[in-house]
């Protein structure tokens, strides 16, 4: 393996993904960076806040992948990137950036990382998170009320509108090309700890350890 470990974790809306991400990050905390693909949503400075809050947010095109693969391939080769920052409040991107610098392990994260074939020909491992539909419908109104200030009304419209379409139309599917699949999200500690088992032994042969 040369360069960083990368490793993909996928899955549908509120599955689980952030407490397995957290879970790794507390676990390998000195040699992990997380890059989210929500970081990489496209800029909508041009459109109104009313045009911004009715785009769909859960289709590939939303998200600026190509700006995405090629940070992860600057980071892998050993340099430095300025990833963006989401503003989820007024649905564009903000004027900042942050300076991210290599790390052995890069944590990649987003529900459809797994759909585009560029993002999956770069990880050494591939994570699938399922969940039930109902209750990840359940953590996405109670993350999205309390988090992004959002009322129930907005949460199910977008949800029957596109969260539930698109997440049948491109993430389902995307499980297939998964190495590791984990039912029950974070609660799952066995598979988590496979999971973490196998990224240890991917470092160790890294390091030569």
């Amino acid at each position: 393996m040369n360069g960083s470990c990368i490793i993909g974790i996928a899955g549908g809306t509120a599955s689980g993904k952030t407490t397995i991400v957290n879970i790794l990050k507390s676990c390998f905390s000195k040699d992990l960076e997380l890059i989210s693909h929500d970081f990489y949503y496209r800029p909508h400075d041009d459109l109104a806040m009313e045009e911004r809050a009715q785009l769909n947010y859960d289709h590939p095109s939303a998200f600026d992948t190509e700006q995405m693969i090629a940070d992860i391939k600057k980071l892998r080769a050993g340099e430095m990137i300025f990833r963006p920052i989401y503003d989820y409040t007024h649905h564009t991107r903000a004027k900042e950036n942050v300076r991210v610098l290599p790390k052995k392990i890069i944590l990649l994260e987003g529900i459809l990382i797994l759909e585009d074939k560029r993002l999956r020909d770069l990880m050494d491992i591939k994570v699938f998170v399922d969940a039930d539909a109902d209750e990840r419908l359940m953590r996405r109104i109670t993350r999205d009320m309390k988090d992004r200030g959002r009322s129930i009304d907005s949460i199910l419209k977008q949800y029957r509108e596109t969260v539930k379409p698109m997440h049948e139309q491109f993430i389902e599917p995307s499980k297939k090309y998964a190495d590791i699949i984990i039912p029950r999200g974070g609660r799952n500690t066995i598979a988590i700890n496979i999971l973490m088992q196998h990224m240890q032994m991917l470092l160790q042969n890294e390091t030569g350890e």
